[in-house]
Order: structure tokens, then C-alpha cells, then sequence
């Protein structure tokens, strides 16, 4: 019968011995690998104002008129729709570009949100003006041309500022803009910059390797400064292309940040309640915010 002497020795061991391994194991909290997203290489968002004063940027705050519009591109009546603030003014002017999902009640908010800003936004409607419905498979090229032509009805209306305009976009959006600036040569004289949520950087029609493991070529000759947001959790596993699409830029000295927003997915700008999470609108109005700031720098509208 053990004696109990050693017993108690025996636990004494097991005490040293044990907490020894649960000091030599990682902590819970700490992550299994540590990730440095994009952004936090240069710290471009660093704030001083804030750190140091507890100053917070209060951003433009409109209220937005939207009606519907068409203009002509060659014998094609071109749908759109006119976003832009009631008080009677001039402002800077952007081009928007829907993706798959078309303009429907969930993504004509979300341009409202961005002319609440202060812009005068042209809403291209390339389904509309096909009656097609959404989320189609494969992509038209006409709709790039058309996407070019609004750049240039934009730049005729007497309510903006300046003489260049912006491009804003997301998913399929975003390879239709850039293919308008690009093989339709808007970008030398009147676009000043290129911003896109989660933007489709391949032909949508190319093969599913390149999809996966290649941008679209057209990003070699794109020259404006650009901006670009995806989430972590983006399903479509588009991080790939868009990553080496901006490496590509910085490479060629363009002026290219990627926002990687940690805890967030595809949509988070305009996800539906029932499945929006606090961190989609957190992302949600960083984007918006920072695409008013980058649109405005680039316009020179401080």
C-alpha cells in the first residue's frame, strides 16, 4: 500500500510537471499563425489627428435626389440612373458600375450612400437595358463600350466639378470599368482614379484557371491611382488575381492600396439584415468613407 508520504511527493511532481507544460503551451489567445494584412505594411490609414488629439474626420453628410436617365451609345439606348445631392450645386462626379447582381433594391442603396458624400453618380443599368436578368453567366463585351460612354455623358453635364471623373465598381462591375478605361482609352484625360469592392480582375468568359491563378491582362496598362476592397472570408476565392493585380501596379509605380478587411465576406456593403454582422458594416463604412477621401484627392476637391 502506497504510504502516504510518497503520495503526496508523488502529486508534488505531477504539480511542477504540470504546470511547467501549461506554462510551455501557447497561450489560448494567441492565433496559430500571425497575418499581416495589406494595408498595415505602410499603415497608409495611420491617423495622427486621431492618436494624438482624439480627432475624428466628420464625413460630408448629403441628402440625394436619384432619378432615371438614359443616354446613346452608337443606336443602343443605354437605362441609367442619376444619383446626386438635393442642394443645388456643382460636385465631383463618378461613374458606378454594377456587377452580376444588376441594380436592384439591395445595390441602388448602396450608390445613394456613396453620392450622400457630396457626388453626382452615373449608375449605368446594363441589364435593364438588355432585359436580361441578373446574375447571367457570361459577360457581354458591349457592355465595357457602354460603360465607356457613360464616362464620356458624364463629363457633358453641367453639375460637376473639374474635368475628370472617378470610377467606382464592384465584383463583375469592376472588370467592366476597367476594360473601359483600358481598351476604350478613358483613362489618359478623364479618369482620375479607379476604385472597386471586391472587383472580378479576370474576362469573366476565360477559362477557370486563368479565374483562379491569373488577372486580366488589361491591369499591365492600367496607370490611375487605384483602390481596391475585398474581405477575408470572400468565397469566391478571387484574392488570388487581385493581390497579384496590385503587386503589378505598385510595380509599375502606380499609386495601388488593397484594403483587406479582416471578418468580413463578399457584399459587405450591402449584405440584408437578416445575415449583415457588425463587422460587414464596419467595413461598409470605412470603404464608403475612404472612397469619398480617395475619389476627392484624386479630383483635387479637398
Amino acid at each position: 500500500m502506497v504510504s502516504l508520504k510518497k503520495l503526496v511527493l508523488s502529486l508534488a511532481i505531477f504539480g511542477v510537471v504540470f504546470s511547467t507544460w501549461v506554462l510551455a503551451a501557447p497561450h489560448p489567445s494567441k492565433p496559430w499563425i500571425n497575418i499581416e494584412y495589406p494595408q498595415d505594411k505602410e499603415k497608409r490609414w495611420w491617423d495622427d489627428a486621431w492618436w494624438n488629439e482624439g480627432q475624428l474626420p466628420t464625413p460630408k453628410n448629403h441628402k440625394v435626389s436619384m432619378e432615371s436617365t438614359t443616354y446613346l451609345d452608337g443606336d443602343v439606348e443605354v437605362e441609367a440612373y442619376i444619383f446626386k445631392p438635393t442642394l443645388p450645386g456643382k460636385y465631383p462626379a463618378i461613374l458606378f458600375q454594377h456587377g452580376r447582381r444588376g441594380l436592384d433594391s439591395w445595390t441602388l442603396p448602396r450608390i445613394k450612400r456613396l453620392a450622400a458624400r457630396g457626388f453626382v453618380v452615373l449608375a449605368p443599368d446594363m441589364f435593364g437595358t438588355y432585359m436580361i436578368p441578373p446574375f447571367p453567366v457570361e459577360h457581354q463585351y458591349i457592355y465595357d463600350q457602354h460603360v465607356a460612354k457613360g464616362i464620356d455623358i458624364l463629363l457633358q453635364r453641367s453639375d460637376i466639378l473639374g474635368s475628370k471623373v472617378c470610377a467606382v465598381s464592384h465584383t463583375r462591375g469592376g472588370y467592366m470599368t476597367l476594360k473601359a478605361l483600358v481598351t476604350h482609352n478613358q483613362q489618359a484625360s478623364k479618369v482620375a482614379c479607379y476604385v472597386s469592392y471586391y472587383p472580378h480582375w479576370q474576362d469573366p468568359n476565360a477559362p477557370e484557371v486563368k479565374q483562379i491563378y491569373q488577372y486580366a491582362p488589361e491591369l499591365n496598362t492600367l496607370n490611375v491611382p487605384t483602390l481596391v476592397f475585398v474581405g477575408e472570408h470572400d468565397q469566391y476565392q478571387r484574392i488570388r488575381p487581385i493581390m497579384a493585380g496590385i503587386e503589378e501596379l505598385q510595380d509599375r509605380g502606380v499609386d495601388a492600396q488593397l484594403f483587406i478587411y479582416p471578418g468580413v465576406g463578399r457584399g459587405f456593403e450591402f449584405r440584408p439584415t437578416h445575415v449583415r454582422t457588425f463587422a460587414d458594416d464596419l467595413a461598409a463604412k470605412d470603404a464608403n468613407q475612404r472612397t469619398a477621401d480617395f475619389v476627392r484627392q484624386h479630383l483635387m476637391q479637398k
